[in-house]
């Protein structure tokens, strides 16, 4: 069991409800004084992200796959999601995320934001990035590490890295990967959980 999972921080994140109050509160707070360009940026980050996360909701449907791994948990988990609300990749995939969590009476989701966390996110780390959103998966009952997943699906990894190739302007980068979401990339997510909890089971099944 890790210390932090012992010490029961997972367990005092926030639900996923409670994550997009925060967020709406943040969003639609009106700014002290004459907000500075990063608090412009940031006011921005949280809008169109809030926007991209209700897309996915209205159109998302999960699989059969993803219902059948996740009738197949028969313990308790704790899904702990490490992220912010500014972060792109994010808004897109962990709607996803909490839509699976809500289908199983097994899953508890909760959300610790990443930048309070930072102790906690540096052993999950994704060559060697704070990249986020991560989701790791523990069994409740003893804090067993049971799958990873994150901080985004292959595909968007892979456009991500083609973007990368032709330019070193972070801005460009971005709009590459976004643009992919946006065309429906982040519906990957749904086949890699399934993948993920059923990688899960098999290898708790094994240790018995």
């Amino acid at each position: 069991m890790t210390d932090f999972f012992d010490d029961g921080r997972p367990h005092e994140g926030l639900s996923y409800d409670d994550y997009l109050a925060n967020w709406r509160a943040r969003k639609d707070a009106e700014p002290s004084g004459t907000p500075d360009k990063e608090e412009r940026k940031l006011r921005h980050y949280l809008q169109y992200n809030y926007e991209r996360s209700e897309r996915v909701h209205a159109r998302y449907e999960p699989s059969a796959g993803l219902r059948d791994a996740l009738d197949s948990i028969d313990e308790p988990q704790l899904w702990m999601v490490l992220t912010e609300p500014w972060c792109g990749d994010s808004a897109f995939c962990l709607p996803v995320l909490a839509e699976a969590a809500r289908l199983s009476e097994q899953v508890a989701l909760r959300i610790l934001p990443r930048d309070e966390h930072l102790d906690i996110m540096d052993q999950y780390l994704t060559g060697g990035s704070r990249s986020i959103p991560k989701l790791v998966a523990f069994a409740e009952d003893d804090g067993r590490e049971v799958f990873q997943w994150g901080p985004r699906p292959d595909g968007a990894q892979e456009r991500f890295d083609d973007e990368a190739r032709k330019t070193d302007n972070k801005e460009d980068i971005v709009k590459g990967l976004l643009e992919h979401y946006e065309e429906g990339g982040w519906q990957a997510v749904d086949g890699e959980l399934a993948e993920a909890i059923a990688s899960g089971e098999k290898a708790r099944g094994g240790e018995g």
